[in-house]
């Protein structure tokens, strides 16, 4: 924002900082509050602490130490933040996504910090990663938590990680199991998530899928061209086993004699079933540049339980998109069976909410400039980027589309109310 824009928002930033107050013990640490948030929504080019605290009139060791040494209640920030979006953005057909970012860095300090892959630049390099928590609803989206993702090479070597002030109680684990942290704590904190959606790379771990089921959970999974399930179940027998021929068997679950082996959901595409559905076109979402029209076919699938046994039956989903028919995306969700299609695309295709937030958090806040070598100042920087983002996103459902309000740097809504049956 420039400085006119700042002013004629100065009070509703104030007050809606002011809920924050009791997360700081000190008054002169919770004036740094406003400083941050205050950098990060303004016009500089570069919004690390250093071009903030100059902004500010403030010694950028001060803003340095407010991120990595001051004393104040991050978690209660967070909790109070979401405590914001659930009494005041909560709504039907809510949905929590899961997503990672990648930013890549320079030397070997900034916590978690390694050669792995970078989805910004497309190719392994060195980065560090961080998983978020998403929320949408009408219009309105924004993070709710972040949470670093550690390799297993720093989680290997605790001293490195004593050196980045990284808890021994943080250690490396899988990303899904990180977003489900990041799902547990806004539960607990009173939010509602009618569904979930995530990406393959989560999609793609049954044990993921069945722990979300476990908390009762709807959600809608991309999962990859190789995951396997079966069209009809195939019968399984608790049958007397043997070890050897010898001693008193036991009874032991088993897929039934002859039965077909689970199949690669690509191949289900030459199934009768499938083969003789025909497509049908979905405007999923209005785009940029015109409306998005995939055409789908239905079924339902029985994947395979932790036994390797049939298991759950869930809705199959497969769109390929009009305008590129080569790209095809394969979808699963333990929706009730009477959930249609369109209310199953409408979720799958919002994942565009969580990176729509990670581009405008980049290029408008500051998320990926965080130069800090401290994991509490890497902590305390996602908090406060999803704070002066909700910000924004509070401005822009509330004025965005009154006059006086042109140029604000908002986050932007693009999609439509639903997919939509085209023919």
């Amino acid at each position: 924002m420039d400085a006119e824009q700042i002013r004629q928002l100065e009070p509703k930033l104030d007050q809606f900082l002011e809920r924050f107050a009791d997360c700081f013990h000190r008054k002169d640490t919770r004036v740094h509050l406003g400083v941050y948030v205050r950098g990060q929504l303004s016009e500089l080019p570069q919004k690390s602490v250093e071009p903030i605290a100059l902004e500010a009139g403030v010694a950028p060791r001060t803003l340095q130490e407010f991120l990595s040494q001051f004393k104040w209640d991050e978690d209660r920030l967070r909790d109070r933040m979401q405590h914001v979006v659930m009494t005041e953005h909560a709504g039907a057909h809510s949905i929590g996504i899961f997503d990672e970012t990648s930013d890549p860095k320079k030397g070997d300090k900034t916590p978690g910090v390694q050669k792995q892959w970078c989805g910004r630049l497309g190719k392994v390099e060195n980065c560090l990663v961080t998983v978020h928590l998403g929320y949408a609803v009408e219009d309105f989206h924004c993070l709710l938590d972040g949470e670093l993702f550690l390799p297993e090479s720093w989680d290997q070597d605790r001293a490195r990680c004593r050196e980045a002030g990284i808890p021994d109680t943080v250690v490396y684990r899988p990303k899904w199991r990180i977003g489900l942290e990041l799902y547990d704590q806004a539960i607990a904190n009173g939010l509602h998530f009618d569904w979930l959606t995530f990406d393959e790379g989560y999609g793609s771990k049954p044990e993921f899928l069945r722990e979300v089921a476990a908390r009762q959970q709807h959600y809608v999974a991309e999962v990859p061209r190789s995951f396997t399930g079966w069209l009809k179940a195939p019968r399984v027998v608790a049958r007397q086993y043997h070890r050897g021929r010898r001693g008193r068997g036991r009874k032991v679950p088993r897929l039934a004699s002859g039965s077909r082996s689970a199949r690669r959901v690509d191949e289900l595409l030459k199934d009768r079933v499938l083969r003789d559905q025909p497509w049908q076109p979905w405007r999923v979402k209005d785009g940029e540049k015109g409306p998005l029209v995939w055409e789908c076919k239905h079924t339902f699938l029985t994947v395979k339980d932790e036994n390797g046994l049939p298991g759950q039956r869930l809705h199959l989903v497969i769109a390929r998109n009009v305008l590129a028919p080569e790209e095809i995306k394969f979808f699963l969700s333990n929706a009730p069976p009477q959930t249609g299609v369109g209310t199953l695309l409408l979720v799958a295709f919002s994942r565009w909410r969580v990176e729509r937030c990670f581009q405008d958090d980049k290029s408008e806040i500051g998320l990926d400039q965080y130069e800090g070598r401290r994991y509490v100042g890497l902590k305390r920087h996602l908090v406060l980027s999803a704070v002066s983002y909700l910000f924004l996103a509070k401005v822009r459902q509330e004025w965005g589309e009154k006059p006086g309000v042109d140029g604000v740097p908002t986050p932007h809504s693009h999609g439509g109310s639903g997919a939509v049956l085209v023919g």
